[in-house]
């Protein structure tokens, strides 16, 4: 039977509370540090390694988090969600993103249908789909074939297959799979849709617009900017666009669209890059075989998280450590920093999965809770990020927890040697200073050049940027989010924190305003 506490709640967190702080410093100089590193290591999917000697964690510390993720019952609640029991309390429904990519358990019936098959029989449709516009035999009205994808959404509609676009673009370039470029319209500020058609053919463009409930403003507005621009090129609109909705959503069945891919209400935008809302775009651009390779790589990391041993179940072991820091240590925020450019949006995927799910003060019964929860999750790509923020992460008042991603190879597979070490050397070798240089500082008798260390980090480690170790990095960080949710007690999966401000938006837009809303609306010419 799964019961549903609060953090402060759990003995075995009363019982972390307790237990001695690590000295990072001493832990990670010398042979102790050479120790840790080679027995502080999890296997992961797709030859991914997790990394957790730089952290502020010994033994008893991970006892005692192994008796808190029992007491917590992570593994029983994660059981919960792939065995399709209702877990989203806010909102009343499934959680099943998990089912886009493989069956964890049970088979689960909803809406009348088996979902897994449902998911299954979409991805088929969108592999047709893109399969017959890579022959040609979907084309403009000209006869000619399409050359160019562009994404339409905002929020998770836009933020997860931008990142994994971006991700497989080079790669997919290197190993003759690139089949369309794909651009992506998200913001309603009129900019960002004009910079994207003035950078594109709109003649051989095919536009994936995508809302779930049909109905999202700031993408329906760019659907209509997009619309003009057709029309202004004399082209029929009709002919150029696709949807990805709900069955039940007023673009379901318009004849607005050449095709329409159905997604539903169990899966949020911010989990939704596996299923079809990532599975139109990236099979577009990549072909359907890539994106099915990305999905086999989420769905080997997914198996892990299913193990109850902490120490062989990553997605889990991350989480609790995070809780540790963030509820026991009491740092505020965690810093993503992939050593790799293809991950250059990944940060700000995560950033959304993470602050929108469990950046909540009120558990899933709507209680307040008194303790920390979600953290602030910020980052950029190395080595940029060294010559931008990482001189607060070194000296700042403030200790951030860092998450590296490493990788032992390029995606393009060809490098140069300058100074008797390729680019991809320097790359790792800035990785695994930082590391170091965080955990273990430097003395010195000038306070300026003194670095105290401390800093805790952990890292991924894989050999390269590909499509199933992109959905096994992704699986990883889904799965750690919604198990430290579990631990927070708090409900991950809906995200009321996004409405107020549309609602009051809507008001501005109406002229139905008072107060401080109806000065900044006059301030903004409104």
């Amino acid at each position: 039977m799964v019961t549903w506490n609060n953090l402060d709640t759990l003995t075995s967190f009363q019982d972390l509370v307790k237990t001695d702080r690590v000295n990072l410093v001493e832990a990670m100089t010398g042979e102790n540090g050479a120790d840790r590193v080679k027995n502080y290591s999890i296997p992961m999917a797709e030859g991914f390694v997790y990394n957790y000697a730089a952290k502020q964690v010994d033994d008893k510390v991970l006892t005692a988090l192994a008796k808190l993720a029992e007491e917590a019952q992570l593994a029983e609640k994660f059981e919960a969600v792939y065995n399709g029991e209702m877990v989203n309390t806010g909102e009343k429904r499934l959680v099943l993103h998990h089912m886009t990519r493989g069956q964890l358990g049970n088979a689960v019936e909803a809406d009348g249908v088996d979902k897994r098959s449902f998911y299954v029989e979409q991805q088929q449709k969108i592999a047709d789909f893109a399969n017959k516009v890579h022959a040609g035999d979907i084309v403009n009205a000209a006869g000619e074939k399409f050359t160019t994808v562009v994404q339409i959404g905002i929020g998770g509609s836009d933020l997860g297959p931008r990142a994994m676009y971006l991700a497989l673009e080079n790669w997919a370039k290197k190993n003759h799979t690139f089949k369309m470029e794909a651009k992506f319209i998200s913001n309603v500020d009129p900019d960002d849709a004009a910079a994207v058609l003035n950078s594109i053919d709109v003649a051989h463009s095919i536009f994936v617009l995508v809302s779930k409930s049909g109905t999202t403003l700031e993408t329906l507005t760019n659907e209509s900017f997009v619309k003009d621009a057709l029309k202004n090129a004399g082209l029929d609109a009709s002919k150029h666009m696709i949807a990805v909705t709900s069955e039940t959503s007023p673009l379901a069945k318009s004849d607005d669209y050449l095709a329409a891919f159905f997604m539903d209400d169990y899966i949020g935008g911010r989990f939704s890059s596996t299923s079809a809302v990532g599975g139109a775009v990236l099979s577009l651009a990549f072909g359907p075989e890539v994106f099915a390779q990305f999905l086999e790589g989420a769905a080997a990391e997914d198996q892990l998280a299913m193990n109850k041993d902490l120490l062989k179940n990553p997605e889990m072991l991350d989480a609790l450590i995070g809780v540790y820091e963030r509820n026991v240590l009491g740092y505020p925020s965690t810093a993503v920093l992939p050593y790799s450019q293809a991950l250059s949006r990944f940060p700000a995927h995560l950033q959304q999965l993470d602050m929108e799910s469990n950046g909540k003060s009120v558990n899933r019964f709507g209680e307040p809770i008194h303790y920390a929860t979600g953290p602030v999750i910020f980052g950029e790509p190395g080595t940029n990020g060294q010559h931008s923020f990482y001189q607060l992460l070194h000296q700042g008042t403030d200790i951030v927890p860092l998450q590296f991603v490493g990788y032992k190879n390029n995606q393009i597979g060809s490098d140069v040697v300058i100074q008797d070490s390729t680019s991809q050397q320097k790359l790792c070798a800035n990785v695994a200073a930082q590391i170091v240089a965080f955990a273990c500082g430097k003395s010195d008798d000038n306070r300026n050049k003194n670095f105290e260390g401390g800093r805790p980090s952990s890292i991924i480690i894989g050999d390269s940027v590909n499509p199933k170790t992109l959905g096994a990095l992704l699986a990883h960080f889904e799965n750690k989010v919604m198990f430290q949710g579990f631990l927070w007690n708090v409900n991950s999966f809906d995200q009321e924190g996004v409405q107020l401000g549309k609602v009051l938006a809507k008001r501005v837009l109406a002229h139905e305003t008072d107060g401080a809303l109806k000065v900044f609306s006059d301030l903004l010419n409104i």
